[in-house]
């Protein structure tokens, strides 16, 4: 349960990153984000959780 609230904590730091660091990009980002449909979001945040667990697993096995 550590592990989890600790990627949960790392995530979060990390978009607090983007966000202070990148304000002007971030919003272009979402404006982009809001002009897709749904399958294509849909498709690459099935990725990005894909290319996580295989972080993981890589790390952890």
């Amino acid at each position: 349960m550590s592990d989890l609230i600790t990627a949960l904590g790392l995530a979060i730091a990390i978009e607090g990153a983007l966000y202070a660091l990148f304000p002007d990009g971030m919003k272009k980002m979402m404006v982009h984000a809001l002009a897709l449909p749904p399958h294509h979001l849909r498709m690459a945040g099935l990725a990005a959780a894909a290319a996580g667990v295989a972080i993981v697993w890589l790390v952890r096995g």
